[in-house]
């Protein structure tokens, strides 16, 4: 029985293949026929029936691919078009690559996200289907359609743009915490106006604002615990750095996603995505990026070799300069930025083998070279100094750099300094002084007001 929503997936590919449905019939047909299937032979009659939502029986889903795939220059699976499950995907981070299926996919994701207010509405992707799902945003060319004017004018996008900024930099000071529904609310709407057109003459900077959103969206629901929510924005984001003609922007993306990983401890998942990024990269500083956050997961596996080759090649990257024209959307990563994964990676490293500094210098390091207005990550950096400092048996600078840590984390909605908090309580554990007993009391107090939650 045919859906009563149709399939527009089918519908916006066979608009887009220019064929009539006579002619979709008799190259289905052919190409049945060349196949041995010759009870193959549908009219426009049961095209029109398949738009509307009747699914026809295998082998016709992979015929009907392969006579599309032709047409529009593009590789199309069955899902693709819409012929695979019901309605949409929700529970999958495949994209349609065109650009109204697209965007009704990350409506689905918003208004679920927003509405049923679940964190166990959606798993979590982990191995193939993740790593599939990254190389496929950054390859893939979408093909938009709806050239209208009622989605986007100029005004519109200054307002996108403008609203993205604030968001971003409230995140990076304060946490998302208190702004991520206000986000995903704000990306939502997004996505409603991309179906209803963007003009060619905006389309450009549409999907640059769109990408920062998503990502930003990702990012601030990956930091209160919402991880497949957080993966399926930045797929989304991913896919919007390409309409925008950004492919350095969907690696930046993919990084967050490898960040993720490591976090929820996949650090083989992270490897494959940023194995997958550094093929794409082609900024030094997105390449420096890479090469930062793979040396970390390499450090985080116990691998010193391979972690300090992938450092090494990051710290060779910033010594010879990014260049002028570092994108905003990138501008978070500097020699700070490098020196705090210098340091997490030297923490994860010191029982291991021989390392040339202790984790507490490379945590200085980081907290000397941040740039205003990055609150958040200092107090993670503080909090990583004061337990790298009790793992180093100092004590009384530990306790004294904890209690600085923590009177500024309890200024901070993230469940990122939360996890700190955590390493924090456990390189504190053989220490047994009065002051380090108050550390422990307030890091606890703090852990408890803001629990990490892994959600898979």
């Amino acid at each position: 029985m045919a859906s009563r929503s149709g399939n527009p997936h089918l519908a916006l590919w066979i608009a887009a293949s220019s064929l009539s449905h006579g002619e979709i019939a008799r190259r289905i047909a052919g190409a049945g026929k060349a196949r041995g299937h010759r009870q193959i032979a549908p009219d426009t009659t049961r095209i029109r029936r398949w738009i509307d939502g009747e699914r026809p029986r295998p082998p016709v889903p992979v015929l009907l691919a392969e006579v599309l795939s032709e047409a529009v220059g593009q590789p199309l699976t069955p899902g693709d078009l819409g012929l695979t499950g019901t309605g949409l995907v929700l529970d999958s981070i495949q994209l349609p690559l065109l650009t109204e299926a697209a965007a009704r996919a990350l409506a689905g994701w918003t208004q679920m996200d927003l509405f049923m207010n679940r964190r166990d509405t959606l798993k979590l992707a982990l191995g193939a289907p993740l790593i599939l799902a990254a190389e496929r945003m950054l390859s893939g060319g979408a093909r938009a359609l709806n050239s209208d004017t009622k989605g986007f004018d100029a005004d519109t996008v200054t307002a996108l743009e403008e609203v993205t900024g604030f968001f971003t930099k409230a995140d990076a000071s304060k946490g998302g915490g208190l702004y991520r529904s206000a986000i995903v609310a704000q990306l939502s709407e997004v996505a409603r106006r991309i179906q209803d057109g963007v003009p060619p003459s905006l389309k450009a900077r549409v999907f640059a604002a769109t990408a920062d959103l998503a990502a930003l969206a990702g990012w601030v629901s990956h930091d209160c615990g919402r991880y497949p929510q957080a993966q399926r924005y930045w797929s989304y984001g991913t896919y919007a750095a390409g309409e925008a003609g950004q492919p350095d922007r969907g690696v930046e993306i993919v990084t967050r996603m490898s960040h993720q990983m490591i976090y929820l401890g996949h650090p083989q998942d992270a490897l494959g995505l940023l194995g997958v990024a550094a093929k794409k990269a082609t900024l030094a500083v997105t390449k420096a990026l890479v090469a930062s956050q793979t040396g970390r997961v390499h450090a985080a596996l116990g691998d010193e070799r391979q972690a300090e080759t992938h450092l090494g090649a990051a710290d060779e990257l910033l010594a010879d300069g990014l260049g002028a024209d570092v994108p905003e959307w990138v501008g978070y990563f500097d020699v700070a930025e490098h020196a705090g994964a210098r340091a997490v990676s030297t923490r994860d490293l010191a029982g291991i083998g021989s390392v040339r500094r202790s984790a507490s210098v490379h945590f200085e390091d980081a907290l000397r070279l941040r740039k205003p207005g990055f609150d958040r990550v200092k107090v993670m950096d503080r909090v990583g100094l004061a337990a790298a400092l009790f793992d180093e048996g100092e004590v009384e600078q530990g306790a004294a750099a904890a209690h600085q840590a923590l009177d500024d984390a309890g200024r901070v909605d993230s469940t990122l300094v939360a996890s700190r908090l955590n390493t924090l309580l456990v390189a504190a554990r053989p220490y047994k002084t009065a002051s380090v007993e108050d550390v422990r009391s307030k890091a606890r107090e703090l852990a408890a007001a803001r629990p990490t939650t892994i959600t898979a």
